[in-house]
């Protein structure tokens, strides 16, 4: 495809909201994915360019956040980041074998899935507030063990299609006990280990369109200052109303374009 600076703009500036909304509560890939429809790449490859756009603001979003982040009780960040690596490698190879004919069926269902599990997890049901002490009794083994398997489906899902991932892991690791900004913190990180493999992935399948890969990637680093000081003055009720609303509208749309 001819790629334009009107084209590379666009996406810049759409970049830049991209970035913040990832840093907030995840979801970015919703605005940026159906601009890259509109430009007129077919949906895997335009997941694939989102995915490798994105790349270097979640790798900002990560550093920024590792202090908050945390694991659940005795499970530890490391046993989750493990999980995530090895996840996000299936679901990325998974992307590379899908023909863009399904892929494009399946787009509407995955963005709605993802929508209404964070409401579920993060509105419908009250989140119980972690105990950080090193004398606080923390959640039971089996919550434990059952955050490993969720997180692990996540990051199949996280290769295959990244939008949506903040969602999910957002509303795992709230129901689990985390609460609201330290999940936030932990998303931010694992986030960056599951497009990690994806990268080398997709890097390999030499179907990404760089110029607007390159674009995104420098309007969604911008975007994530913006986040991070977003974040510190909305309530985090807001944020997840907001979220919610934007999946659901972006639900709607993706089945009706």
């Amino acid at each position: 495809m001819t790629v334009t600076w009107q084209m590379l703009t666009l996406v810049l500036m759409m970049g830049v909201y991209t970035g913040a909304q990832n840093f907030m509560a995840g979801g970015g890939t919703f605005i940026i994915f159906p601009v890259l429809l509109l430009l007129g790449i077919d949906p895997v490859t335009a997941s694939m360019t989102s995915a490798m756009g994105l790349f270097p603001n979640q790798i900002s979003s990560a550093h920024v956040s590792r202090p908050l982040a945390m694991g659940l009780g005795q499970l530890s960040l490391k046993v989750l980041l493990a999980v995530s690596l090895v996840g996000g490698c299936l679901g990325s190879l998974l992307l590379v074998l899908t023909p863009s004919s399904f892929f494009s069926r399946l787009v509407p269902w995955l963005v709605l899935f993802a929508t209404a599990i964070f409401a579920w997890g993060s509105l419908a049901r009250p989140s119980p507030v972690m105990a950080t002490g090193a004398d606080d009794v923390g959640p039971s083994r089996a919550a434990q063990r059952r955050l490993v398997a969720v997180q692990f489906l996540i990051a199949v899902y996280g290769g295959y299609f990244a939008a949506g991932i903040g969602f999910l892991m957002l509303a795992a690791l709230t129901v689990s006990g985390q609460p609201p900004r330290a999940a936030i913190a932990t998303k931010n990180v694992l986030v960056v280990v599951i497009t990690s493999a994806s990268f080398v992935i997709f890097a390999i399948a030499a179907r990404v369109v760089w110029p607007v890969a390159l674009a995104l990637a420098v309007g969604a680093l911008a975007g994530s200052f913006l986040g991070r000081w977003l974040l510190q003055r909305i309530p985090n009720h807001w944020i997840k109303i907001y979220v919610v609303a934007l999946g659901s509208g972006l639900s709607l749309w993706l089945f009706l374009r």
